[in-house]
């Protein structure tokens, strides 16, 4: 099948919008057809550096999508179905999924190349060159073949545009407050960073009962926003959301902080550190542009006697095939904030501009439409 998609072709370069053909789908295989895209900071840190990867590579991990054809030996979904794609792919039976890790599933090994679990690559350029999906999805392409362990069949009555947002900012944020950070009842929480994926961890903290939710970030429209979703209070930055943290806890700090920033730093990690109190969670979301850029050194002293926790996570600790379907129902129910999520859209010609309005604050979250 032909169609069109954005490649990067080396680091540094902007996306191109070229010609590309999809190969059929093997077995264990899905061909979709790409409706929706999310715009998400991940894809821009694709445009440094892909640690472990490979270029050139269709960008995109985001999305909701139509099933056009399935391999053979598919179970999970069939032509016709509505999809959320997964940049996590969870087969459900390796050792992390059998304990409830599917985050960190096995058939995860290639998303930075792109290449599927069975190990293909699903598309080609004119030249005959052979490239993969971002994620091993490629959402940023009108048409792609996925893993089955990547396809979260969704109910078709669900639109599709707000759809896509929970195959990646949504549970990610969402989890790293309820799953990764284990927020409670009664809670002090500071929120670093308040795009696509800080807006969701506030709204994770609210949901799982935090008395005070501190959502810090430059820019006034997030700030703004992040109060109409829930944040009791907001600030410029993580060294004001300290001393806010400390007052409203009564001296102690922040039972849980997490870090969303549109790119990971020794100075990001510095300020939200000063934010966490005594046996509280650092949960460290946000990524660096390059695999070797570190996060500053940790004071060991104040981390034992302190009994901190720094907890990594990865799609929040969500499991797609359990918590994309329960965060789109209580989007249902009238419980979780997802339209008013999609700031603007795009064309996918204008998925340039879409990164710097992103840079510049503009939006939460921008979304490619298809189509």
């Amino acid at each position: 099948m032909r169609t069109t998609g954005a490649v990067l072709f080396e680091p540094g370069a902007e996306y191109r919008v070229v010609d590309l053909e999809v190969v059929d789908p093997g077995p264990g295989e899905v061909l979709v057809e790409m409706a929706y895209a999310g715009l998400c900071h991940s894809d821009e840190h694709l445009r440094h550096a892909n640690p472990g990867g490979q270029y050139p590579i269709v960008g995109g991990h985001e999305g909701s999508a139509v099933v056009l054809a399935v391999g053979p030996g598919v179970t999970r979904v069939a032509p016709g179905d509505h999809v959320v794609t997964s940049f996590l792919p969870a087969c459900g039976h390796c050792r992390y999924c059998a304990t409830g890790r599917s985050s960190i599933c096995d058939a995860g090994a290639t998303i930075a190349t792109g290449q599927l679990p069975t190990g293909t690559l699903p598309f080609r350029l004119d030249d005959g060159r052979e490239l993969g999906g971002f994620c091993m999805v490629g959402a940023f392409a009108r048409h792609a073949v996925l893993s089955e362990f990547s396809c979260v069949r969704i109910d078709p009555s669900a639109p599709l545009d707000v759809a896509a947002l929970l195959a990646c900012s949504v549970p990610t944020g969402w989890g790293s407050a309820v799953y990764a950070g284990g927020v409670r009842p009664g809670d002090t929480v500071v929120v670093v960073g308040l795009g696509g994926v800080g807006v969701n961890a506030v709204q994770g903290a609210v949901h799982a009962g935090a008395l005070h939710v501190i959502g810090a970030d430059p820019v006034e429209m997030k700030r703004t926003f992040a109060g109409s979703v829930g944040a009791t209070h907001t600030v410029a930055d993580a060294k004001e959301a300290a001393g806010l943290a400390r007052e409203l806890s009564r001296g102690t700090g922040a039972d849980v902080v997490v870090v969303t920033v549109g790119k990971m730093s020794a100075e990001v990690m510095a300020d939200a550190t000063r934010c966490v109190g005594k046996g509280g969670a650092l949960v460290l979301t946000a990524l660096a542009d390059r695999l070797a850029d570190g996060v500053g050194t940790l004071n060991g002293q104040l981390t034992t006697v302190f009994e901190h926790r720094i907890q990594g996570t990865l799609f929040g600790h969500c499991n797609p095939f359990t918590d994309i379907p329960r965060l789109l129902r209580m989007h249902e129910e009238g419980r979780l904030e997802l339209d008013r999520l999609i700031t603007r859209r795009y064309a996918l010609d204008e998925l340039t501009q879409g990164y710097r309005d992103q840079a510049a604050g503009e939006t939460v979250r921008g979304l490619l439409v298809h189509g």
